[in-house]
């Protein structure tokens, strides 16, 4: 596949930024706080259909602390976990009340403040205070004031603001810092689940929570835009390594997510689909990943691949449509096996690359793109006969009759040379500069972890009146809408018999291997 590590040209109409902070936390980290309301988002309602409604409040915008907290000391970091996927579970919670009221929401205009935002700004600042203790409790430094303004949250109307036929990004990332916080969360309450998958707002799809009209665009009238890829220098590792690994036919599925979530049951809120390392839940340590049975073909590459689950909303009821994650949070239709999911590590433009250390873990994408914005969105959708022309963030692509819909992430390849992970799981990893490939900051270049899943999905038809039949949707958080900029991807690294040493060699001098 090609490398999609081009920058993209963040639309305006995707800036609308609700609050923005710079904060210090002690030992030179830094904290930033963004609360981005993504304007260009639309909405719509209805069973195994999408329509565009008039603007209301839609969804819940709080600041993704996880991705703030930079400079967490290593002792803290669990107890820091557990309460940012407290914080989450309390959106999460939030959210389901915003789509189970909405008679009262019309009887009483400040319904909203007094009853949902008002409530879980206060719950959230407990939470956040749990989250100063622990850091200060092991002799970490953290501005308190600043802390505490991430607790207020706003709400989000849904207005169509997206052109016909338009997606105006190029299908590159616009992310220099790598990494994201996958938002993971604690298992919600009963009666949150029990209302989550009410429908919201005229958020459009089978549940009530997106995709709408809006978040779908015919890849045929969706402009070309994929960039050139930077020249190969004298220095370029020209090389590749292929491992396979399967598509997941045996259907290892779950809502975790350790990286983020350690210990946290129901850590991700969504499916995910696992390839390669067979034994991935939130409970697994570096050893069990070690000792666990893996999907490739090489049995040395016990390395952990896992993407959300894509869904298509016919009216299905899959084996999760009562569980946490799946129907209870919004996250229904039938489940989609890809048709094929190519695994590939390419090299550098610019220069030789590193092996990868054990245990390195990459998330790239953002799953909350909705209420943060697009800056470390990493999603690119397109259609077979489509890909080198264009690269879609912000829409799925309806794709034409024989031509099946492609979804490619491309991670993040320069590394800090010494963390495995960051507490943000951001800092530790970042793209090179997508003019020169070259890693900036004194960052090694590793191998750059490509990934091409390609699904036969019946192309979603809209219809006069504005519906959509037959959506499809990565699994997502019920509050981002299923947006398709919500897509995002995980890996650990973990390999056996030198194999990591070995990639690096084929990376190196030009072979083609798998």
């Amino acid at each position: 596949m090609g490398r999609n590590d081009r920058k993209r040209r963040t639309p305006l109409a995707t800036k609308a930024i609700a609050a923005s902070a710079a904060l210090a936390l002690g030992g030179g980290g830094l904290l930033w706080a963004q609360m981005n309301a993504s304007a260009h988002e639309s909405n719509s309602s209805g069973q195994n259909q999408t329509k565009a409604a008039a603007a209301q409040v839609a969804t819940i915008a709080c600041p993704d602390v996880g991705q703030q907290l930079t400079n967490v000391p290593q002792k803290a970091r669990q107890g820091v976990a557990t309460e940012l996927a407290n914080l989450d579970k309390q959106i999460t919670e939030a959210y389901a009340r915003l789509a189970s009221t909405r008679q009262a929401q019309a009887n009483d205009a400040s319904f909203v403040q007094n009853a949902i935002v008002g409530p879980l700004k206060e719950k959230r600042a407990a939470t956040i205070d749990r989250i100063r203790i622990d850091i200060q409790r092991v002799g970490g430094s953290v501005n308190a004031a600043a802390l505490k303004q991430l607790a207020a949250c706003t709400t989000q109307t849904a207005t169509n603001t997206t052109t016909a036929g338009g997606q105006n990004n190029n299908g590159g990332q616009n992310n220099n810092n790598g990494g994201q916080n996958n938002g993971n969360t604690a298992a919600p309450s009963a009666s949150a689940s029990a209302s989550a998958s009410a429908p919201a707002a005229n958020n459009g799809g089978q549940a009530g929570n997106g995709p709408t009209a809006a978040d779908f665009v015919d890849i045929t009238k969706a402009a070309n835009n994929v960039l050139a890829k930077p020249q190969n220098q004298a220095q370029a590792s020209t090389g590749s390594f292929t491992t396979k690994c399967g598509v997941n036919a045996n259907k290892n599925h779950n809502t975790d997510n350790v990286i983020v979530a350690p210990g946290v049951t129901n850590g991700a809120h969504h499916e995910h689909d696992y390839v390669g390392n067979q034994k991935v839940n939130a409970f697994s340590t570096n050893d069990s990943l070690l000792a666990a049975p893996s999907s490739c073909q090489n049995q040395s590459d016990l390395s952990a691949y896992y993407w959300p689950v894509v869904r298509v909303q016919d009216g299905s009821q899959e084996f999760d449509a009562n569980a946490l994650g799946g129907g209870k949070e919004g996250n229904v239709g039938k489940i989609l096996t890809p048709q094929s999911a190519q695994i590939k590590y390419v090299g550098s433009p610019a220069s030789k690359v590193v092996a990868m250390p054990q245990f390195l873990r990459i998330i790239t994408g953002d799953a909350k793109t909705l209420t943060n914005g697009l800056a470390n969105a990493n999603a690119h959708w397109s259609c077979t006969g489509f890909e080198n022309k264009v690269q879609l963030t912000e829409q799925y692509p309806i794709c034409p009759q024989g031509s099946n819909v492609v979804r490619t992430f491309a991670f993040q390849s320069c590394w800090d040379g010494v963390n495995i992970d960051s507490a943000n799981h951001r800092t530790h990893v970042a793209f090179a500069d997508p003019a020169s490939g070259v890693c900036g900051n004194g960052f090694k270049a590793i191998p750059q972890l490509t990934m091409r899943l390609v699904y036969k999905i019946t192309p979603p038809t809209i219809q006069a009146d504005g519906t959509v039949k037959n959506a499809y949707a990565v699994d997502g958080f019920p509050e981002q809408l299923h947006k398709a900029s919500t897509d995002h991807d995980d890996f650990i690294s973990v390999t056996k018999n030198n194999l990591a040493a070995k990639i690096a060699n084929c990376v190196n001098t030009g072979k083609k291997c798998q």
